[in-house]
C-alpha cells in the first residue's frame, strides 16, 4: 500500500464510456478509489451496489467514487448499466496504475498462487493527497466505511 501523507500519483485512464479521465481533474474534491478485481463477481458487484446504493451521501460529503479494475471499458460498461452504478469506473487493462497503487499482489486460492488485485480503497484529500489507505477490504463493509472515514462537507 501506499503511504499515507504521500501524494497520490496521478493517472489517466479511460472510463466506462472511453473518456479518459484524470486523477488531477478532481483537484479539490475528495475521491474514493477503489481498486477491485473483477467487474461482475460476486464480492464486486457487491462492492460495487454498495458504493451505488451510498453515493448520494458521498456526493453530500464532496466525494467522489472511482474504481479501477483491469478489466475492459466494454466490460465496465456492462456492469455499469446492469447494476446501474453512478460513479465512474476506469479500466486499467496494462494494470500500470494498479502497480504504481501498490494492489497487484501474489494471492493464493486453493493452494494456488497467482497474481491478482488485492481489494484496496484509497481516501485521496482535495489537495491529491493519501490521507487513508486500506488494504484487503470486505466488499461488503467497505462503502460504509469509507462513507464513514470522510470528514463531512
Amino acid at each position: 500500500m501506499l503511504e499515507i501523507g504521500m501524494v497520490a500519483p496521478d493517472f489517466s485512464l479511460p472510463d466506462q464510456d472511453g473518456k479518459t479521465v484524470a486523477l488531477h481533474d478532481f483537484k479539490g474534491k475528495k475521491v474514493v478509489l477503489y481498486f477491485y478485481p473483477k467487474d461482475d463477481t460476486a464480492g464486486c458487484t457487491k462492492q460495487a451496489c454498495g458504493f451505488a446504493e451510498l453515493y448520494p451521501q458521498f456526493q453530500e460529503k464532496d466525494a467522489v467514487v472511482i474504481g479501477i479494475s483491469k478489466d475492459s471499458v466494454a466490460s465496465h460498461k456492462k456492469f455499469q448499466e446492469k447494476y446501474n452504478l453512478p460513479f465512474t469506473l476506469l479500466s486499467d487493462e496494462d494494470k500500470a496504475i494498479i502497480q504504481q497503487y501498490d494492489v497487484w499482489k501474489e494471492k493464493s486460492m486453493y493452494g494456488r498462487k497467482y497474481m491478482g488485485i488485492e481489494r484496496s480503497t484509497y481516501l485521496i484529500d482535495e489537495n491529491g493527497v493519501i490521507a487513508r489507505a486500506f488494504g484487503k477490504v470486505r466488499p461488503g463493509d467497505n462503502p460504509k466505511k469509507m462513507l464513514k472515514e470522510l470528514p463531512q462537507a
